[in-house]
């Protein structure tokens, strides 16, 4: 069968469902395999649990009402493209280091005030997320922000080769998956593949003028700059982040003073957000959103899933971030906390994974840091910490189990508390014991 003739039936069932515990009635089962599942057992459980086809690529599993193709992975990925290229909206592809989904929902947020706009659902920006988001987008959309993660490089091309961005944004560049991309340049390799893409087909990218390499790796694109400078195309100004951050902003042609400019208090923490809200304020305003809006928007989004939440108790303040975690967040992290005016402070700290060889180093650079900052108590969770330091200050945990055995008695009875750490250590549970 063709990608002709199988949009073709997309058209009449405009649903993808790829996990049978969430079947939609009338919903085009795609069977993706794994390294330790095959998909395809799984096509007839969902036909009878109402799925109208199964796109499979075994036929021992051919049946009826089902499509049997080379590669159910690939032919997803073919689809998605195809209904890309019918789509009339501007697909805005999105990457980085870290806050790209942060960044991410903020675009959504500020175009949807103006457009009828799709981004990414939650994290669903690999290659299988990619495409199940274009194929979740209608007709009649104006605006697509496509999130785009990568753990190895080629990645970010694979994906653009998909989503067919016309325009670009890479929020930072850092130590994040360092395993799988050779080291640092082979981290600003992979991110950069987006501004190839974005070049070779004509495209345009929103760079962030305070980091060097953007501008460096952008030379040839038509570009919209936005940071701090009089001379980019959207200027910002940092006020302070306790514990929110405040900042203004205006687009460079306005004849007004940066200092006239409102205060926009937002619900997002550490100065590191600045970035990500200026970013989306410069989209915003590059199509002709309306700063009121603009400006409701970034003042109204308040994170959620254990990504930068305040929680506060009779007796605490407690930063949660247990969603992400590599050497750069982790350390923006300990300098946001220990600029607030709370104390005494604890750090909790999960251990960071995919950073490969540097991880000892990575993890003993950490601790470093955070006795520098001087934190009245450090709790490490995970392996990778050790040996971990004779200071008085420091304990360690080889789970996050462990830890939830004790913390309340180790805790002070009052002050600030920064939970930080990968998905992988579930600290996120410390949530329950801590928050009345």
């Amino acid at each position: 069968m063709s990608i002709e003739e199988l949009y073709s039936i997309f058209t009449r069932h405009p649903i993808i469902c790829t996990d049978t515990r969430k079947i939609i009635p009338g919903s085009i089962f795609f069977a993706l395999s794994g390294p330790s599942f095959n998909g395809n057992t799984f096509a007839q459980t969902a036909l009878n649990g109402g799925c109208a086809l199964a796109v499979i690529d075994d036929p021992e599993y051919l049946g009826k009402n089902c499509i049997l193709v080379h590669n159910t992975l690939l032919v997803l990925q073919q689809l998605a493209r195809y209904h890309r290229r019918h789509l009339n909206a501007k697909i805005i592809g999105i990457t980085g280091s870290n806050g790209k989904t942060t960044s991410k929902e903020l675009l959504r947020d500020v175009l949807s005030a103006k457009y009828r706009t799709y981004a990414t659902s939650g994290n669903l920006n690999n290659h299988i997320g990619v495409p199940l988001t274009l194929l979740s987008v209608p007709l009649d959309a104006e605006f697509v922000v496509v999130e785009m993660g990568a753990s190895h490089q080629g990645d970010i091309r694979e994906l653009c080769d998909i989503a067919e961005p016309d325009f670009g944004l890479i929020t930072n560049i850092g130590k994040a998956h360092l395993e799988g991309m050779g080291g640092i340049e082979g981290v600003i390799k992979t991110k950069t593949e987006l501004y190839e893409f974005i070049k070779l087909n004509n495209g345009k990218v929103f760079i962030n003028t305070m980091h060097n390499v953007f501008i460096e790796k952008s030379v040839g694109i038509d570009r919209i700059r936005f940071g701090e400078s009089d001379s980019d195309d959207y200027q910002g100004d940092f006020i302070e982040s306790e514990p929110f951050v405040k900042f203004r902003w205006k687009a460079g042609n306005d004849p007004d003073n940066l200092n006239q400019k409102p205060i926009v208090s937002t619900r997002l923490i550490g100065k590191y957000n600045f970035e990500n809200l200026l970013a989306a304020a410069a989209v915003g305003s590059y199509f002709r959103v309306e700063d009121e809006k603009i400006n409701a928007a970034l003042s109204e989004y308040v994170p959620d899933n254990n990504r930068s939440q305040i929680l506060e108790t009779a007796n605490y303040h407690i930063i949660l971030d247990a969603y992400n975690a590599n050497p750069t967040s982790m350390q923006a992290a300990l300098e946001n906390f220990s600029a607030m005016h709370v104390e005494p402070k604890t750090v909790i700290l999960g251990q960071m994974n995919e950073i490969g060889t540097d991880s000892s180093i990575e993890h003993q650079n950490l601790i470093s840091r955070a006795l520098e900052l001087n934190f009245d108590q450090i709790l490490l969770v995970g392996k990778p910490y050790l040996p971990v330091p004779g200071d008085a200050k420091i304990r360690f945990f080889e789970s996050t189990d462990e830890l939830l055995a004790s913390v309340k008695l180790l805790l002070p009875d009052k002050g600030g508390i920064l939970i930080k750490g990968s998905r992988s250590n579930k600290l996120e549970l410390l949530k329950d014991v801590l928050v009345d």
